[in-house]
């Protein structure tokens, strides 16, 4: 995979071998086969060509990888059941130690992904993490995890708080609207974050409109503390036997 450097230009070569290489010297505890992630709209023999790849590279990166963490494969395939199956039976004879789900939310309708996604998660072993990439929203990490997914990345929770959307027991809120420039109260009194703990919503409001670096900072802590508790809340839920409980009532609650 070849791609250019964003800072000068420069052509740089990405392997499969490479991929792994630096996944080992950075000491990660998950580190990912390289893959191919089909663009939308695709066809479906570029789809198929790219589960095919897919295959070959997840060979080679675990054929190479020496690092102190445990690698993964990433399932591909598109909305197409079939190419899902034959993407999971192919990496699944590689033995992964934990599987991912890619390639969706990346431009189809929710409905399909959402399909796509019950139907990967199902071809994949109940004994191995199971990891679904890109994803998401709150609400969306709930109805994941009603499916039995397990681990999440997602660029949400700091993309948004750089941009002043933070996520709070009450709903959404966005810091810089005029009407919480003299509200003295927390962002959210259920939240026991520095944010929250230490800071006026109008304090932090005055941070984003005055673009100091110090409002980013604080409003990215209350958002990954947001989304800690919430997938803390929702292990305790699944050790009580009362996910589908849970997960009616933040549906019912999220604004």
């Amino acid at each position: 995979m070849q791609f250019r450097s964003h800072l000068d230009g420069s052509a740089h070569l990405l392997t499969p071998e490479g991929a792994m290489e630096i996944q080992a010297a950075l000491g990660s505890d998950v580190a990912m086969a390289l893959d191919i992630c089909p663009r939308l709209p695709s066809t479906r023999e570029e789809v198929e060509q790219a589960v095919a790849r897919t295959t070959r590279w997840a060979r080679r990166s675990i054929e190479a990888y020496r690092g102190p963490g445990v690698p993964f494969g990433i399932v591909q395939g598109g909305t197409f059941p079939d190419l899902r199956e034959r993407s999971a039976r192919e990496l699944l004879e590689l033995d992964f130690a934990g599987y991912a789900v890619g390639g969706v939310y990346v431009g189809e309708h929710p409905d399909a992904a959402a399909e796509t996604v019950r139907h990967a998660v199902g071809l994949l072993p109940r004994d191995r993490p199971r990891y679904l990439m890109g994803v998401g929203r709150p609400r969306d990490l709930v109805d994941a995890v009603a499916v039995g997914l397990d681990m999440f990345d997602c660029v949400i929770p700091t993309r948004n708080a750089r941009n002043g959307q933070l996520f709070t027991s009450g709903g959404r809120i966005n810091i810089k609207r005029q009407e919480f420039r003299r509200d003295p109260r927390p962002l959210d009194e259920d939240c026991p974050c520095e944010a929250c703990r230490r800071y006026s919503r109008a304090y932090l409001r005055h941070l984003f409109v005055s673009r100091e670096i110090l409002g980013c900072r604080l409003n990215t802590i209350h958002n990954l503390t947001y989304y800690l508790r919430l997938m803390e809340r929702m292990r305790e839920a699944i050790a009580a036997c009362r996910f589908d409980e849970f997960r009616r009532d933040y549906k019912t609650k999220e604004m």
